[in-house]
C-alpha cells in the first residue's frame, strides 16, 4: 500500500490500494453529504405511478444545480444520472418510461463528483404497501450492511466484512449475490480495493487508515445467481426472486470509520 497526496495526479484505477489524509476526508464527506441529499430530496417523488426516468431528471437537476457532476452520465457509454433497479433486478436499472407501482420495492443508487471526489450511495424504497417477504428481505439487506460496516477498523481484513453479511444474510435463508461487488473510491470512481460480500473471516487485505471504499451488498430471496440482460447493464436475479441493495461510501480511521453518505434527513431506512 502506498500513501498519496490528497491532489494525487492518477486519476485511473491501479491495483495499489490508497490511503489518503484529513483534506481527503473533507472532500469525501461532501460529496457523500450531497448524494445522501440526492436521495433524501427523491424520497417524497418514488410513489405509485412515478416515472422512473422522471427520478434521473429531477437527480441530475439536482445534482448540477449544487455545483456537482453526475458520476454516472456518460460512463462508460451509460446516458443516465441514475441507476433504478425495481424488484428481482439486482443493479444497474436503467431509468426510462417504466412507473413505479403499489408493492415494488426499488433500490435507486447516484454518484456525485464534488471538487474532484466521488460521492457513492444507494438505499431501498418501498413503494406503497408491499408484501411481507419484500419488507423482510429489505430488512435482511440493511442488517448486513451494518455487520458489515461493524467490522471496519484498523487491523481488520476485508475477508471480515464479508463473512459477518454473508453468515447473517444466509442465516435468514437468503443469499448475497457474488457477482457484484464494493470498491474502492477517492477521486477515481472504481478503484482498488474490491470489496466482496461473502468470504472467510482473516482473509484478505488489512485495513488501514486512510483506506476509502463502499459496501454494498446486494441480497436475493432466492438462490444467488444472476444474469445479465441484453442491453449491457441490467443484472437480474436467474431465478427471478427480488433482490434488495443498499450502499455506503466509508473511510477507515485510526479507531474504525467514517460513513461518508449518512442522510443528514435520516431517511436511509425505508420505513
Amino acid at each position: 500500500m502506498a500513501l498519496v497526496e490528497d491532489h494525487f495526479e492518477d486519476l485511473y484505477r491501479t491495483d495499489t490500494i490508497k490511503l489518503h489524509g484529513p483534506e481527503a476526508f473533507e472532500g469525501m464527506h461532501r460529496a457523500g453529504r450531497l448524494a445522501a441529499e440526492c436521495l433524501d430530496m427523491l424520497t417524497p417523488y418514488v410513489v405509485h405511478g412515478v416515472v422512473t426516468a422522471e427520478l434521473d431528471r429531477l437527480a441530475r437537476e439536482f445534482t448540477l444545480d449544487h455545483g456537482a457532476l453526475p458520476a454516472c452520465l456518460y460512463y462508460r457509454g451509460y446516458h443516465h444520472t441514475l441507476c433504478i433497479s425495481p424488484n428481482h433486478v439486482v443493479c444497474h436499472g436503467i431509468p426510462s418510461e417504466r412507473t413505479l407501482r403499489e408493492g415494488d420495492i426499488a433500490n435507486i443508487d447516484v454518484t456525485v463528483i464534488v471538487d474532484g471526489w466521488h460521492g457513492d450511495h444507494s438505499r431501498m424504497y418501498a413503494i406503497g404497501e408491499v408484501a411481507p417477504r419484500a419488507r423482510r428481505l429489505i430488512d435482511v439487506t440493511y442488517e448486513a450492511i451494518e455487520r458489515g460496516i461493524a467490522q471496519v477498523r484498523p487491523g481488520a481484513r476485508l475477508g471480515d466484512i464479508g463473512h459477518a453479511i454473508q453468515s447473517y444474510v444466509e442465516a435468514q435463508r437468503c443469499s448475497v449475490v457474488r457477482d457484484f461487488c464494493g470498491h474502492g473510491l477517492g477521486k477515481v470512481f472504481h478503484d482498488a480495493p474490491n470489496i466482496l460480500h461473502f468470504g472467510r473471516p482473516g482473509s484478505g487485505e488489512v485495513l488501514k487508515p486512510g483506506m476509502f471504499f463502499t459496501i454494498e451488498p446486494m441480497v436475493n430471496l432466492g438462490r444467488h445467481p444472476v444474469k445479465l440482460l441484453a442491453d449491457g447493464w441490467t443484472a437480474v436475479t436467474r431465478d427471478k426472486s427480488l433482490s434488495a441493495q443498499c450502499e455506503h461510501s466509508i473511510g477507515v480511521t485510526e479507531t474504525g470509520c467514517e460513513v461518508f453518505t449518512a442522510s443528514p434527513m435520516g431517511l436511509f431506512r425505508p420505513n
